[in-house]
């Protein structure tokens, strides 16, 4: 019994002494590991940091369980937090306007702005109007924008839409439909309510202040009237409307000009005081200088319909047809002679033209088509950026070659910065 007992001890001690001559490599390996692990953690994880020992039950577990604690340890500082790239950053993305910047407004998504003038004697004060009964009010030319309230022109039975304002001096006017006229003799501070005829053939869509208490207004069937005592009679500039011209003179040989009983689609004024308009179908265009009788109707020269007209900076026409196309008149004044230019208006229909100067100009459309031309209008880019606005620009407005604004539906109003 005791030679068995004594086997028995010797075959415990052999595992045992196994066990300690296995052990006794990685406690050296843990003593180098613990060191550089202090170097690795800050000062205050220092005084926290166990390093388990061997025993001789679990020293096998420990012994793995110390080397992945190890390893986590010396991984951990290498791993650095995630980059995020903003939206502006990627390289997939439009890049953000860079010579317009959007001004956001204080009305409802739903607002088509229509028309912006600034007071002369103060560039930083200004109006802007639009649909819904909507005026807005700046003092810092344009940077930001509050509601005015104009109590003449708050009516519970109508919902006005302010179609045009326009400033001489400190003389302004602002007209309306249902028709409405405004008048301020002190750059906007104070406004008074102008009483209108019954009689006045058509609505009100444009009106031009020309001097002290004088101002031009056209309605959308041809009517031309001037004032010169602030708004309390007016005096008739065309002896008949664009329907009473175009219904007498039926062998014109203008298409679709007989018996013509629609109204204007757009009108523009050049600065010398002629004007254009479109039909409102798009199927003739008419021009009318100061002194003429009556309206002079013109064929288009394309076949598609015409959009807008208006006037280049060097007394030419531009003309857009809906689609999306561009044409320039051949020379200056007015001219049935055009030819077209190439435009990337990616088949949505361009809505104006401004010309910042005669060889820089912009023109605006649908889905927020913004296109440039530094050659007078021979060549056109498009400025990318701006098919991510979400909205219709209507109205491209330079005051001046360093103000511009650019108006759209959803109260949509870009700032000119050059």
């Amino acid at each position: 019994m005791r030679r068995s007992n004594t086997r028995i001890r010797d075959r415990n001690a052999q595992p045992q002494a196994a066990k300690q001559q296995h052990v006794s490599p990685p406690m050296a390996t843990s003593s180098t590991a613990t060191a550089s692990l202090h170097l690795l953690l800050p000062t205050s994880r220092r005084r926290r940091l166990l390093v388990p020992r061997a025993t001789h039950s679990d020293c096998t577990v420990d012994r793995r369980r110390f080397i992945a604690h190890t390893a986590a340890a010396a991984v951990a500082p290498l791993v650095l937090p995630p980059v995020w790239t903003t939206p502006a950053a990627r390289a997939d993305d439009a890049p953000a306007l860079s010579q317009w910047e959007r001004v956001y407004l204080p009305i409802d998504p739903g607002v088509v702005l229509l028309d912006i003038a600034f007071v002369p004697d103060d560039p930083s004060h200004g109006f802007l109007l639009g649909t819904r009964q909507t005026i807005l009010e700046t003092k810092d030319g344009g940077n930001t924008w509050f509601a005015r309230s104009i109590p003449s022109a708050e009516d519970e039975d109508f919902n006005y839409r302010f179609n045009s304002v326009s400033f001489k001096g400190k003389e302004g006017w602002i007209i309306g439909k249902p028709a409405i006229l405004l008048h301020t003799s002190d750059a906007g501070e104070s406004w008074e309510r102008i009483p209108l005829s019954a009689q006045l053939p058509g609505n009100m869509v444009y009106i031009k202040a020309t001097g002290e208490q004088s101002a031009e207004m056209v309605t959308d069937e041809g009517a031309i009237y001037v004032t010169s005592n602030r708004g309390y009679n007016w005096k008739a500039a065309v002896q008949e409307t664009v329907s009473a011209t175009l219904n007498r003179t039926v062998s014109s040989g203008i298409s679709g000009a007989s018996y013509y009983t629609g109204t204007f689609n757009t009108v523009n004024r050049s600065p010398d005081g002629r004007y254009v308009a479109v039909s409102s179908r798009g199927n003739f265009y008419l021009t009318w200088e100061p002194g003429q009788p009556f309206w002079q109707p013109h064929n288009r020269a394309v076949a598609r319909r015409i959009q807008n007209m208006g006037w280049r900076a060097d007394g030419g026409l531009w003309l857009l047809v809906r689609g999306g196309g561009l044409f320039l008149s051949k020379g200056t004044g007015i001219t049935e002679d055009f030819e077209e230019v190439q435009v990337q208006s990616r088949g949505f229909g361009i809505l104006d033209v401004g010309y910042r100067s005669q060889d820089e100009a912009w023109a605006a459309g649908g889905s927020g088509v913004l296109l440039k031309t530094t050659n007078g209008g021979k060549s056109w880019v498009r400025d990318k950026a701006a098919d991510n606005i979400a909205a219709n620009l209507y109205s491209v407005k330079f005051l001046d070659d360093s103000k511009g604004f650019v108006l759209g539906n959803d109260g949509v109003l870009l700032r000119y910065l050059g």
